[in-house]
């Protein structure tokens, strides 16, 4: 029967017994997580086996003489061990290591930034780890497949091989905003994580001129868009800006719809510029007409 014993309890029992230790128990070296598996003892009578390890600590009477059996609940979580078998004033000790299931069962992917641009060359970073079903990582090396399939139906494919249960790749953003899905799958075991792909700065800025009533000039942006031709959000802020005689009169207006439009005093001779960030629009030079 599987017994757990409190940490402290079982540590000052371990010391003990492998201070008197006067044989070794036959464990094999390795054991898959999860794998069942039998030891055999010598002798008569009943002892009692500690196991100590990662997380868990096992108690059990035996019987001397005959195979300790080991079912597949017993020991699954991968760590190095330590087994006393106490009979009376002699004890066994032997030193083993679980090592994780051979069969990947799930991922746990983790996708950065969640928000970016688009067009940003190994812009995105995808890392897969990789645990057999019973939470240990799978550490021998697995070639995992990373795609990101963008808003148009594009799609980037890449493959990446683990090292110590860890698969690492970087991907670019697509040149079209939208949502993007990126997906590592490994053996029929898959995850996808949702990557927002939005536009980037202003590439240009065009704006016209007209007259308004009272001696105003309404100035308005031809729709605004990034380099890759995908409209700039709306709020994004374009400043109009005035001079005339050594004077200059700015302001800022949001995008709506992606259009930014204002009204400025009507000034023959005055220089009229457009920006949105670092990006300049064209000039004009207001003559009243």
């Amino acid at each position: 029967m599987k017994k757990q014993i409190p940490f402290l309890c079982a540590f000052v029992m371990l010391l003990a017994h492998i201070g008197a230790a006067q044989s070794e128990l036959r464990f094999p070296p390795k054991v898959e997580a999860g794998a069942a598996f039998s030891v055999p003892t010598s002798g008569s009578g009943e002892a009692t086996l500690y196991i100590v390890g990662p997380g868990d600590a096992l108690q059990r009477r035996v019987q001397l003489g005959e195979k300790i059996s080991f079912g597949a609940d017993d020991l699954h979580n991968a760590g190095h061990y330590v087994a006393i078998l106490g009979a009376g004033s002699s004890s066994q000790s032997a030193q083993f290591d679980v090592i994780p299931s051979q069969q990947p069962a799930s991922l746990s992917f983790l996708a950065k930034p969640s928000r970016l641009a688009v067009n940003r060359e190994n812009g995105i970073s995808g890392v897969a780890y990789i645990f057999d079903i019973f939470g240990n990582l799978v550490l021998k090396p697995e070639d995992v497949s990373f795609q990101l399939a963008d808003a148009t139906g594009g799609a980037q494919s890449r493959s990446s091989t683990s090292h110590d249960g860890v698969a690492f790749v970087q991907m670019n953003s697509a040149p079209k905003a939208g949502a993007a899905h990126f997906q590592a799958s490994l053996a029929g075991v898959h995850a996808t994580r949702v990557v927002e792909q939005v536009p980037g700065d202003p590439c240009s800025i065009r704006m016209t001129a007209h007259p308004a009533p009272n001696q105003r000039v309404l100035l308005q942006t031809d729709p605004v868009r990034d380099c890759s031709g995908n409209p700039v959000p709306d709020g994004t802020i374009v400043t109009f800006t005035e001079t005339y005689e050594g004077r200059a009169s700015t302001v800022d207006v949001p995008l709506k719809r992606g259009v930014a439009q204002t009204e400025l005093p009507a000034e023959n001779g005055a220089v009229i510029s457009a920006a949105a960030g670092v990006v300049l629009g064209n000039e004009i030079r207001w003559s009243g007409r």
